[in-house]
């Protein structure tokens, strides 16, 4: 049952009043690098955790351009609450396109509705650790499901989770995908990684040892490379993009409003700004099914974006804006984070070559 501060689409004025509200505390979540509890429960309040799950799963099943709409405004107000939601819905995504019924009816409900909390650490998976020749998660199939060892090296808010789905690859190969509750025998949550930006995320390594996990919890697998199969198959993809993008507006509405006082900041402004909207019609147009680039294109381009709209939003903040709790020192910090987070190699190339000034 919705509530009356539901946001039932992105042109939901509710939607402008949660952003106020995220936008308010991103400061002081920044510095204090504290788990963003009361931002998530307001998502829950309003809604958004609904957005992502289909009607008859006890959500609203909004389509993926108004789904890329509502993470561009959320990611303007507050990138690190917005992340974690990334990845609170990865998981949920996961849950929900699973065959495993009872599952679904046993985690969907309190999902959606925000009373509990699940997230997802497959990068061992996709992009991070996959040089070395041991998987860093292991399974062991034995008679009534499977054994994990190893660590999942980045798991985003794991010591606030119920729920963590995660992945683990057998000796011949195969992959298998789980609902893991993080109170399941084995399962440790060191503290979380500082990083440079979006400390509060709390992300970091899960250790598994000996972990019993019975098939009851199994999402997918054991298959060749599951992270291709099943409904949420793949990893980044357009919400990378969007969270980026919604970044450099902020840093951009800053340097708008700093244009109406200093008007030789006009030029660079409206440059940024033309850039911005470029990129945006390129992103609601892959979401809606219309692709006028590729993702790695509009990923390098988001990416290029964010950070170089951060950093001028820091030169005309001039001097204040490199005082700890100045935006524009924050959004400098957390435009790097794009460069690192599900960044396929491409992208990654394309931005080397642009720093050492390479066509």
């Amino acid at each position: 049952m919705t509530t009356r501060c539901t946001i039932t689409s992105p042109d939901d004025s509710k939607l402008d009043e949660l952003c106020d509200q995220l936008a308010q505390r991103s400061g002081e979540l920044d510095q204090a690098g504290a788990w963003p509890a009361e931002q998530l429960r307001l998502c829950g309040e309003y809604g958004v955790y609904e957005w992502f799950v289909p009607g008859e799963l006890g959500g609203q099943g909004w389509n993926e351009t108004d789904v890329i709409r509502g993470y561009l405004r959320l990611s303007a107000a507050c990138l690190t609450t917005t992340f974690i939601i990334t990845q609170r819905t990865g998981a949920c995504s996961r849950v929900a396109g699973s065959d495993n019924q009872r599952l679904k009816e046993r985690l969907l409900p309190d999902l959606v509705s925000g009373r509990t909390f699940a997230t997802v650490g497959v990068s061992h998976l996709t992009t991070s650790r996959r040089h070395l020749a041991k998987a860093v998660l292991r399974a062991e199939e034995t008679g009534d499901g499977f054994v994990l060892e190893g660590f999942s090296p980045w798991v985003t808010g794991a010591a606030h989770a119920d729920t963590i789905v995660t992945g683990a690859t057998l000796d011949d190969g195969r992959q298998l995908l789980v609902a893991l509750p993080t109170d399941a025998a084995g399962v440790t949550v060191p503290p979380h990684v500082e990083l440079v930006g979006l400390t509060a995320s709390h992300t970091g390594p899960v250790n598994l040892d000996r972990v019993k996990v019975d098939r009851q919890c199994v999402l997918a697998g054991p298959i060749e490379d599951v992270m291709r199969s099943g409904v949420g198959a793949g990893t980044g993809g357009l919400q990378t993009s969007a969270l980026a993008i919604g970044q450099a507006t902020a840093a951009l509405d800053y340097l708008d409003r700093e244009a109406l006082k200093r008007p030789d900041l006009t030029p660079p402004a409206a440059r940024l700004r033309s850039e911005l909207g470029e990129l945006r019609e390129q992103l609601l147009a892959a979401a809606d099914g219309r692709p006028l680039c590729s993702n790695e294109e509009l990923r390098g381009g988001a990416n290029s974006l964010a950070n170089r709209a951060a950093q001028a939003a820091l030169s005309a903040a001039k001097g204040s804006g490199y005082v700890v709790g100045h935006p524009a020192g924050r959004w400098c910090r957390e435009a790097l984070f794009f460069l690192v987070w599900s960044c396929p190699q491409p992208v990654t190339d394309a931005h080397l070559c642009e720093l050492a000034g390479l066509d």
